[in-house]
């Protein structure tokens, strides 16, 4: 059974997260904003300095996504250019070896600040990730892969600091269809790899979003994520492409705390103007009596604690190792949703406040948006839930 009361431990956590929302993050978020792609070197270097005092850097359980709501509290954008092993480290945990966690991970724990993204999406190929043409050829002691990748977030970053990575996904043998697909470990100064761009987003403008280009890049053999076999899985699916959706089973929780955290920046600002005003939400009298106002309040606080429930138990479920697929594709789905609704409806209130430029809300709700996209978009997402629980296969429902 789950348990809602938090630990000591948590509260702190939680504190500490705030604190830095609220004290590093908020006061520049503007200027960032206004500068995409300016790199907030000192705040970088305070939170690698401090990174032992919060769960803010690549954590993947419940004390983390309730600090990862915290600190996106503040600034969605920061959270992602926060130092550590991020996208990269959750890959490597979900399809790694004991022995490639511990080569690949450990380097999180000393030095400089370093990040490690994910390398999936391909200009014809993004929600259908079985239809990726990066290859990986083997030669010897190595794979040598060729491709093009887009919308990497962090990968300037992973590759252009000391110690970072990137893992990228490629096809080891195109016959075999989804069972080829791989991931590699690409190390920061590796030859043949480089980043052609990056873009220029509607929010989240202080993280890097590239375009990696690989060409004839050499990594050693053992670099490959898990075994290089192929082969299918007992229930008949392809053992390669099972490890790349594992890592959303990791990975879609954290990234609806992050909408979780900008809806309730909006939520907290529409309900703090409302009360300087004078006007009370009344939670406890009958609908019927309720004004517009006050039902348009709590049904996005309802959005906002459903989204919550569902985030936390597939992060539970993960923690007790059971398969949180379908949880978690539920959470993600009902976060990015409610995140976008949630903003887009406190703008509605706000009218002219919110539609200006003088607040944070219209930065909210541009912030939003990309939670309702990366990790899978929202309909994939519900299309992945539909299937689970019509028992369908990818072939019988698309």
């Amino acid at each position: 059974m789950i348990d809602f009361e938090l630990t000591q431990e948590q509260k702190d956590a939680i504190k500490r997260a705030h604190q830095i929302a609220e004290e590093m993050f908020r006061p520049i978020s503007r200027y960032y904003d206004e500068h995409e792609h300016e790199s907030p070197n000192e705040m970088i270097d305070t939170l690698w300095s401090r990174r032992q005092e919060a769960t803010l850097f690549g954590g993947l359980d419940l004390t983390a996504a309730l600090t990862v709501e915290e600190v996106c509290w503040g600034d969605a954008g920061f959270y992602l250019v926060a130092p550590g092993p991020c996208l990269g480290g959750a890959a490597v945990f979900a399809a790694g070896t004991r022995e490639q966690m511990e080569r690949f991970l450990k380097r999180f724990s000393e030095g400089g600040p370093k990040w490690g993204a994910m390398a999936m999406t391909e200009s014809g190929c993004g929600s259908d990730t079985s239809a990726i043409s990066t290859t990986a050829v083997r030669d010897g002691d190595e794979w040598v892969i060729n491709g093009e990748k887009i919308f990497v977030t962090w990968g300037k970053r992973a590759l252009e600091e000391s110690d970072g990575f990137v893992v990228v996904w490629a096809n080891i043998d195109r016959s075999a269809g989804r069972a080829g697909m791989k991931s590699f470990v690409v190390e920061a100064g590796t030859p043949g790899v480089r980043v052609e761009k990056l873009e220029k987003k509607l929010g989240i403008k202080v993280s890097d979003t590239a375009t990696i280009v690989f060409e004839n890049c050499r990594v050693p053999f053992d670099n490959i994520l898990g075994s290089p076999e192929i082969k299918k899985a007992a229930e008949g699916k392809a053992a390669g492409f099972k490890g790349a959706m594992a890592t959303f089973d990791v990975t879609r929780p954290i990234v609806g705390a992050m909408a979780l955290g900008v809806a309730r920046a909006a939520l907290d600002f529409v309900k703090d103007v409302l009360r300087e005003e004078g006007i009370e939400v009344r939670c406890g009298s009958p609908r019927k009596n309720l004004t517009t106002i006050e039902k348009d309040v709590m049904e996005m606080e309802a959005n906002y604690k459903a989204a919550k429930m569902l985030i936390l138990r597939s992060l539970w479920m993960m923690g007790q190792l059971q398969p949180n697929n379908l949880e978690s594709s539920m959470a993600k789905a009902k976060a990015g949703l409610a995140a976008t609704k949630i903003t887009q409806k406190a703008i509605e209130i706000m009218g002219p406040l919110g539609y200006s430029r003088k607040y944070l809300l219209e930065k909210w709700m541009r912030d939003a948006k990309i939670n309702d996209i990366f990790e899978g978009t929202g309909q994939i997402n519900m299309l992945i839930v539909a299937r689970r629980i019509l028992n369908y296969s990818r072939d019988e429902l698309k």
